[in-house]
């Protein structure tokens, strides 16, 4: 069959259209960017702004099956509910019903049902409630937490399963019953064989059991070959506190809605996962397939993070010490020694004290593809006072705090972050 699929670049599309591809089908990808595989086709669509039928009649010409995997946790400015989870895929299909194609296929989420309550889910099951009024034959697919091993969410997981501790927000149970990727895409490539049925179905995909979503991190840290989670249960007053702290934090994964979604569950009869499957779902315990590479991966997720924030201080207490602790007569005697004419000592003096400042500044705020230059400024300024106080001021070479022999660890550190936040080279 011809096999429109939107989202082919994401998480779960990227690994659905090869699958397709193994079964004989044939992929027309819909979006911004080609996909990297030349057998897959390719149609300039926009999801924020493609919200109209007439957008994509043509673009269905010949087509199929509609699979649509589009979707989004949090909204951006360019970026909405209203516009990627309900609109456009209304207008797709509407336009799927008017081209005649045989199937719609939209990947949904658990819990978009008659008791959601947030604008993600809402926002889901607008689209899905219209879907299932089309003239069309038509499958809801709804998972729960989806697993794998490159998935954003995933990987935030796995470091929060590497900490010394998790944190549990709030008292409630908060039931999960993750599913793994590859189960999801032969789900759904079980889905396009089918025969008969009901004309419009909704599919819950998930896990053999559920468990506390503490559980399944315990069980990811288990996998990753670590011994027993630790939890700090926090209150529930504290742990909406924390979510509102974080609805103003870009990119955070913790809002009010996240944890209304957490607390509310995300669990269902794994029966229908298992007839598509013939057989159980992964359990997550099977999750992990390189557990060395993952467990270094992701305690490297939260261990850099700490790394940077250790060197920020250092800059930024430098920078404080210097310009407003430090008797500032003792700081000229030393600069003087180290061969600054006096005239120029308050310009060195400060002026080195406020490049400390912009460090730190730098380490905490830059973004990563913008660090890689800040990283090598750190290095040459470190090990140049260095070798110019080893020479001038020997005293500090030999100072038994080691005053100077401690910029070794420092320098070492900051190569570190240099080497791994390197950009890959495209070939």
């Amino acid at each position: 069959m011809l096999i429109l699929l939107t989202g082919a670049t994401g998480f779960l599309g990227s690994h659905l259209a090869p699958l397709l591809l193994a079964q004989g089908h044939r992929v027309l990808s819909a979006g911004r960017r080609r996909c990297a595989d030349p057998r897959i086709g390719f149609v300039q669509a926009d999801f924020a702004h493609d919200s109209e039928k007439t957008d994509w009649v043509a673009r269905l010409s010949g087509v199929d099956v509609v699979i649509n995997t589009v979707g989004i946790i949090r909204e951006t400015a360019g970026q909405t509910f209203a516009a990627l989870h309900t609109g456009t895929p209304k207008a797709l299909f509407a336009a799927a019903a008017e081209a005649g194609v045989k199937l719609v296929i939209q990947v949904s989420a658990l819990g978009a049902d008659d008791a959601a309550v947030t604008p993600y889910h809402r926002s889901k099951k607008a689209a899905d409630d219209f879907l299932a009024t089309l003239p069309l034959r038509s499958r809801i697919v709804q998972p729960s937490l989806i697993y794998g091993p490159e998935g954003a969410s995933s990987k935030m997981f796995r470091t929060l399963a590497t900490m010394p501790f998790a944190l549990q927000f709030g008292s409630s149970p908060q039931p999960v019953q993750p599913v793994h990727i590859d189960d999801v895409c032969q789900a759904i490539v079980a889905l396009l064989a089918e025969q008969g049925g009901p004309r419009s179905e909704r599919v819950a995909l998930v896990g053999p059991a559920p468990l506390p979503f503490i559980g399944y991190l315990g069980a990811l840290r288990r996998g990753l070959g670590l011994g027993r989670l630790r939890v700090l249960r926090l209150p529930s007053f504290v742990a909406r506190l924390a979510a509102q702290l974080g609805s103003v934090i870009p990119g955070s994964p913790l809002t009010p809605d996240a944890l209304q979604m957490l607390d509310r569950g995300n669990t269902a009869d794994p029966a229908r996962t298992v007839r598509l499957l013939g057989r159980p779902p992964r359990p997550v315990e099977k999750f992990i397939d390189r557990p060395q590479a993952a467990r270094l991966d992701a305690q490297l997720g939260w261990l850099l993070p700490l790394l940077r924030l250790a060197i920020a201080i250092v800059w930024l207490w430098t920078a404080y010490v210097s310009a407003f602790v430090w008797p500032v007569e003792d700081s000229y005697r030393l600069l003087e020694r180290s061969g600054i004419p006096s005239v120029l000592t308050p310009l060195m003096l400060y002026g080195a004290s406020a490049m400390d400042l912009l460090f730190g500044i730098g380490t905490l705020a830059l973004p990563r593809r913008r660090r890689h230059w800040l990283w090598l400024a750190q290095v040459g300024l470190i090990g140049f006072y260095t070798v110019v106080i080893a020479v001038r001021l020997p005293e500090f070479l030999w100072h038994p705090y080691g005053p100077l022999s401690k910029n070794l660890p420092m320098l070492a550190a900051i190569w570190l972050l240099y080497e791994l936040e390197k950009q890959p080279k495209e070939n």
